[in-house]
C-alpha cells in the first residue's frame, strides 16, 4: 500500500502503538515513525527492537513535523500531554488517540489543539492482557473494529485518512458520537472487566480457604476471567473514572438481572433459567458470525502472540 502519513507520532509505546508501529512497517503506511514513551526504561527497550525509526525523550520533540500524532497513553494522562505538545504541533497535522473513553479525552485534549490541527479521536476495539513495547504485533487489529470519534472541529479529510490508515492497518472502521461510544463500550468492555476484577478478586479470597484449589482446579470460564483481570490497572482505574455514568448506569441494570437469577435458582426456576440462557446464547453466536471471535476457547486467542 501506499504512504498515507509521511511522519507519524506514537506518545505512549504499548500494546496499541507497538502493533501501530508492526502494522503500519507491514503496509507500508508511515514515511518516518517516531515513538516516546514516559519510561525511559520503555524507551530503551523500544529502541533496542527497533520497534520505531526513532526513539526520542520527549512527546514535544516526537511531534516535530509530525502529519499524524498517536496519544496512546491513559486517558488519565492525556491531558497533560496534549498541553505538552499543542505548541509544538504543525499546521495541517492531525491528533488522535486510542483512549476507551471518548467524552473524557475530547474534554481533557480539545482545548490544548490549536487552530490548524485536526483532532480526531478514536477507540481500536482490540487487545491482549499484555502491556509494553514487546507486547505490540502486526496483526491486532485485523478484522478487529476501530471506532472514529470526529469532533464538531473535525475535518472531513482528516477522518478520512485516518480511516485509510486503520483500514490498511486491516480494522473495520465507523464512526459514532462521544456519549454513545461510551455507553455501548460500558456494555462490552468495561463492565465486563469490572465484573472479571470482582470474580477473579472472589476467588483470591477464596483461595486463602481452600489450599489453592480455585486455581489449581481452573476451568476455562475462570481462566478466562483471569485473562481479562491481568490488563494494565492503570487504564482501566482511568476507564471507570473517566466513564463514570455509562458504567454505573450498566451495572446497575446488571444487578437487577442478577438479583432476578438469584431469585429463579432459589425457587427453582428452571424455565426462567432456560429461556435467559438460550437468549444469551445466541448473542455468542452471533459475535462468532459476525467474524469478531472463534469458536476456539480462550476467546478464540489460543495460538496467537499476545
Amino acid at each position: 500500500m501506499s504512504v498515507i502519513y509521511n511522519r507519524v507520532a506514537l506518545i505512549g509505546l504499548g500494546l496499541i502503538a507497538g502493533s501501530m508501529a508492526h502494522a503500519m512497517r507491514l503496509h507500508g503506511l508511515a514515511g518516518e515513525i517516531v515513538g516516546t514513551a514516559r519510561s525511559a526504561e520503555t524507551r530503551e527497550t523500544a529502541a533496542k527492537i527497533n520497534l520505531c525509526d526513532r526513539i526520542v525523550d520527549t512527546a514535544a520533540e516526537a511531534v516535530q513535523d509530525a502529519d499524524l500524532v498517536v496519544l496512546a497513553v491513559p486517558v488519565g494522562a492525556m491531558g497533560a500531554v496534549a498541553a505538552e505538545i499543542g505548541p509544538h504541533l504543525k499546521k495541517g497535522a492531525t491528533v488522535t488517540d486510542v483512549g476507551s473513553v471518548k467524552q473524557a479525552v475530547i474534554d481533557a485534549v480539545g482545548p490544548h489543539i490549536p487552530e490548524g490541527v485536526d483532532f480526531v479521536p478514536g477507540h481500536p476495539l482490540a487487545g491482549t492482557e499484555h502491556s509494553g513495547p514487546l507486547s505490540g504485533f502486526a496483526s491486532l487489529f485485523q478484522n478487529r473494529w476501530c471506532l472514529l470519534v470526529p469532533t464538531a472541529n473535525s475535518s472531513a479529510d482528516a477522518a478520512a485518512r485516518l480511516r485509510a490508515l486503520w483500514e490498511g492497518m486491516g480494522a473495520n472502521v465507523d464512526e459514532m458520537d462521544a456519549e454513545h461510544h461510551d455507553l455501548v463500550l460500558a456494555v462490552t468492555s468495561h463492565t465486563p472487566h469490572l465484573i472479571a476484577y470482582t470474580m477473579v478478586g472472589v476467588a483470591d479470597d477464596l483461595r486463602r480457604v481452600t489450599d489453592s484449589e480455585v486455581i489449581k482446579y481452573s476451568a476455562a470460564g475462570f481462566r478466562d476471567f483471569t485473562r481479562i483481570a491481568a490488563s494494565d490497572p492503570t487504564m482501566w482505574r482511568d476507564v471507570f473514572l473517566t466513564n463514570k455514568e455509562a458504567t454505573l448506569e450498566i451495572l446497575g441494570r446488571f444487578t437487577e438481572e442478577l438479583f432476578a437469577l438469584q431469585r429463579a435458582i432459589r425457587t427453582g426456576d428452571g424455565e426462567h433459567l432456560f429461556d435467559y440462557f438460550t437468549r444469551t446464547r445466541a448473542i455468542r453466536r452471533g459475535i462468532i458470525e459476525a467474524g469478531q471471535d472463534t469458536e476456539a476457547p480462550d476467546f478464540g486467542r489460543s495460538g496467537t502472540k499476545e
